[in-house]
Order: C-alpha cells, then sequence, then structure tokens
C-alpha cells in the first residue's frame, strides 16, 4: 500500500498526530501479537472466521481511501464555497467515513500483517489532517473563549458543562468538540452516571482542564479521553473502547477499559483492569496496581464490557519510548503498603 506524498501537512499537525498514530500502531501491533498467539494454542478458534482476507481487506481499505480524497478533492474545488450550505453536511459524512475505515482496521488487526496496521493507521491520519486543512478552507472558523470558573460544589450530570475547551493539541479539539463532559473545574466532587435515563446515547465521554478534583463515573461508556488535569482523583467504571490520558500530574487513576493509553503523565498511579497491555509514552513517575473500584451495580457493568475477568495486564505496560531489553525507568509497580483499599463510590456525597 503506498501513502499519499501529496498529503497537507504542518510541523504542529505533524507533531501531534504522529504522536497519537505511533501510540495507536503499538496498542493494535501488540494487541495482534497477543492474539496470534492465542491463535496458535486454539488452531480450531471460531474467531478465525470473524475476518476477512488481508487482499480482500486492502481493496476495501484502498477503494474507501480513495473515495474520501475524491469527495474531499471535489469540495475543494467548489465556486464560492462560503455561500454553499450543503459543505458542511459532506464534511460530516467524510469524517464519518474515515470513522468507519479506523473501525475497520481496528476490527481485523489481529490478522493483518504488523505492516500494513501501521501504514493503514499513518493513511488515516493523514486523512483526518487533510480534513481538518479543507474544512479551514471552506467554511469559517468560529472563536471560542470561556473562563474557568473556581468553586466549591458538587457537580453531577444535570450539571455538565457543555462549552468547548481550551486545548491546544489539534487532534484533542477534534475529539472533544461534540463530547459531553466536565471542563473547567477546580476543587469539585464531579459526579456522572452513564446509561441512566437519557444517557445511553453517550459514546465519548470528556475530562478536561480539572485541577484538584474527585471525579466519580459509574455504569458503562463507549470511550473516555482525558486532558490536562492536575491534583485529581478519578474513579471510572468499565470503558467499552479506550481511554486516552494527556498531560496529567500528581492523580490517581482507577479505570477498566479495553485499550488504555497514556501519554505526558507525571507522578501518578494507575489502579487498572484492561484487556490489552497499557501504553506510556513521554511520562515518567507512573505507578500501577490492580483495580480496586467498587459501586452498586459494577459488576454487572463489568460483565457487560467484556471486563469482569482480571487479566494481569496492569502490570504489562509498555513504555512506548524505552526500547532497552531491561525494565523502563519510566514506570514500576505500586507496593502493596502504598496501595489504597477497595474505593466505593457509591456515595455521591465527598468525604469528610
Amino acid at each position: 500500500m503506498e501513502e499519499d506524498d501529496n498529503l497537507p501537512n504542518t510541523a504542529a499537525a505533524e507533531a501531534s498526530d504522529s504522536a497519537l498514530q505511533r501510540k495507536h500502531a503499538a496498542m493494535i501491533e501488540r494487541l495482534s501479537n497477543s492474539h496470534q498467539s492465542r491463535l496458535a494454542r486454539k488452531p480450531n478458534s471460531e474467531s478465525n472466521s470473524t475476518f476477512i482476507s488481508t487482499s480482500s481487506f486492502l481493496s476495501r481499505f484502498s477503494e474507501s481511501k480513495n473515495s474520501i480524497e475524491s469527495t474531499l478533492s471535489r469540495i475543494r474545488q467548489t465556486p464560492d464555497p462560503h455561500s454553499n450550505p450543503t459543505l458542511k453536511s459532506e464534511l460530516d459524512d467524510v469524517s464519518i467515513s474515515i470513522a468507519d475505515l479506523e473501525k475497520l482496521v481496528a476490527e481485523n488487526s489481529f490478522s493483518l500483517p504488523s505492516y500494513e496496521v501501521r501504514t493503514c493507521l499513518k493513511t488515516i491520519t493523514d486523512l483526518k489532517q487533510l480534513v481538518e486543512q479543507v474544512t479551514g478552507e471552506v467554511i469559517p472558523r468560529k472563536k471560542f473563549s470561556f473562563k474557568n470558573k473556581s468553586t466549591k460544589k458538587i457537580t453531577t450530570q444535570n450539571d455538565i458543562v457543555s462549552e468547548v475547551p481550551n486545548v491546544e493539541s489539534k487532534d484533542s479539539v477534534l475529539r472533544v468538540l461534540d463530547s459531553p463532559g466536565f471542563r473547567g473545574k477546580e476543587n469539585e466532587v464531579l459526579v456522572k452516571e452513564f446509561g441512566r435515563g437519557n444517557d445511553e446515547e453517550i459514546r465519548e465521554f470528556v475530562l478536561s482542564d480539572l485541577k484538584g478534583c474527585d471525579v466519580r463515573l459509574m455504569g458503562n461508556v463507549r470511550a473516555l479521553f482525558v486532558h490536562k488535569l492536575i491534583d485529581c482523583k478519578v474513579y471510572v467504571g468499565p470503558v467499552f473502547g479506550s481511554v486516552l490520558i494527556e498531560e496529567v500530574t500528581n492523580c490517581v487513576f482507577v479505570m477498566a477499559s479495553h485499550q488504555i493509553r497514556i501519554h505526558q503523565a507525571k507522578r501518578c498511579d494507575f489502579y487498572l483492569r484492561a484487556r490489552s497491555r497499557p501504553i506510556i509514552e513521554d511520562s515518567d513517575g507512573v505507578r500501577f496496581a490492580p483495580y480496586c473500584l467498587k459501586y452498586e451495580g459494577i459488576e454487572k457493568d463489568l460483565e457487560e464490557a467484556n471486563l469482569g475477568e482480571e487479566t494481569g495486564n496492569w502490570s504489562n505496560v509498555d513504555d512506548f519510548k524505552w526500547l532497552r531489553a531491561v525494565q523502563s525507568p519510566n514506570w514500576s509497580i505500586l507496593p502493596e503498603n502504598e496501595r489504597v483499599g477497595t474505593v466505593d463510590i457509591s456515595n455521591r456525597e465527598p468525604k469528610s
């Protein structure tokens, strides 16, 4: 598969998207290796029939990629694009197509060669950059501004902030523009229960620009994005998909997820349950221990998310920036005498 050398790029976007693409590639490659090992032990596994062949996959991927690029090229050449009301919906459709393409790679990564996985992920990253550039050319950007407020109160799902966070990473901005979450809070207890009332359709949840907060997320959510947290304690129920954590300092995280990626974490403790090996990058002083969360109904939530069993992956951490055979100095196992006990977040009230 060839990469499109003509895709536009900037130094800032390259640095941000390249780092996320490398982390995503490393995660998928580890999952692929683990799956191949299981297949070697169980040659008759039914999972062999769930993936399309490599040649069929590459043909389908290439067809989708060419279609996306053709659509973006047509949008770019539209006369007087600023007066065309349909362009935004067309760009939204393109973004959905790219998301579907990324899902296709994830679903078939177990059966694909590692090189093809990395190449496809790089192509997807380039397509996302192209969409962003074309959007900037044909649709005027709105400027957002808001001030963080420092309060002393308990925030529940009825008080979730909806404004756009002031984050620098372009990829981070794209992730959180339309996602509900807690943003710009300080010294608060933030409570959210998923799967209650009208919250069943929530797919992504965001924690951004928090300081000194106690965050309690109960129930199942599809994905969690964490950005710029300082001195926070974050307790999370099962995440069906992935957790991406960026720029966190002096925090404690208790979470269960299929995939966990940690970038730029400093002096943080992670109590995890994960289906794949956690990945860290540009981090130091991070420590790991097993998941220890409790609330009413958590066992059912874990089973529904296919996270009911302890995998032991909390201690199998991959440091993407440490390629030597010896143990990475950037992470360690949290000593048992320093670990917290079971954390029960059933009580909404802050601890006295």
